[in-house]
C-alpha cells in the first residue's frame, strides 16, 4: 500500500465517524474528524476521559488554524511560523468544531505537524483532525505503535502503519496557551 492509499483509507474512516490510531511528529496519537462529536465521545470513553482540555487538533496551516479560532492574536501564528520543533497553541475563539471538543472557555488546542502522513490526512479531509496521545488517561504517551495498550488497539476502527512514522519526537509537543490581548503562559516546555 503505497502512503496515498494509506491515507485515503484513513480519510475514508474519518468521514465515517470512525477513530484512528496514527503516527504523528510527537507520539502515537488516536484521532477522529474534529468536527463529528459521536466520535470525539467515542474518544472521551475509549481513553476514560472527559478531559476537553486534553485534546488538540492538527490542521494543515495557519490558514486552516484562523478558519476555527477568530478570536487569536496575530502574535500567536508569528510564534506558530518560527517554532522548530512541534509546539501547540491554545488560543481563543475555538468555532465550527465538535462542541464536546471545546472547554467552556471557548479555547482550542492547535498544532500544525510537520509529518508527510498527517499533512496528507488534513489535506485530503480539509478540515482538523483530533490529535490526543493514544493512551488511557494517567498511562505514559506512546513513542512508537507497540507501547500502545490493547484496549486502544481494539477500540479504534484503523491503525496506521508504523512505516509512516516518520521520524516523530517521541515526546509530546510543547503548550503554549496565548490570550485575545496577546498575553501568554507557557504550558508545557
Amino acid at each position: 500500500m503505497t502512503m496515498q492509499q494509506a491515507i485515503e483509507e484513513a480519510v475514508r474512516v474519518l468521514r465515517n465517524g470512525g477513530l484512528i490510531l496514527y503516527p504523528t511528529d510527537t507520539v502515537w496519537g488516536i484521532g477522529c474528524d474534529a468536527a463529528n462529536a459521536e466520535a470525539v465521545e467515542r474518544i472521551y470513553t475509549l481513553k476514560r476521559s472527559q478531559n476537553k482540555k486534553s485534546m488538540l487538533v492538527l490542521c494543515q496551516s495557519a490558514d486552516m488554524v484562523v478558519r476555527y479560532v477568530h478570536r487569536a492574536p496575530g502574535v500567536a501564528f508569528e510564534v506558530m511560523e518560527m517554532a522548530s520543533s512541534p509546539l501547540t497553541l491554545i488560543l481563543p475563539g475555538a468555532t465550527g468544531l465538535a462542541p464536546n471538543l471545546i472547554p467552556e472557555e471557548g479555547t482550542l488546542g492547535v498544532r500544525v505537524p510537520d509529518h508527510a502522513f498527517c499533512q496528507g490526512m488534513l489535506a485530503r479531509l480539509g478540515r482538523p483532525i483530533v490529535s490526543t496521545s493514544a493512551n488511557l488517561t494517567g498511562e505514559p504517551a506512546p513513542a512508537k505503535l507497540p507501547e500502545v495498550a490493547r484496549e486502544i488497539l481494539d477500540g479504534v476502527d484503523l491503525v496506521v502503519s508504523p512505516r509512516y512514522e516518520g521520524k516523530p519526537t517521541g515526546r509530546a509537543s510543547a503548550i503554549i496557551l496565548f490570550n485575545e490581548d496577546a498575553s501568554f503562559r507557557i504550558i508545557r516546555e
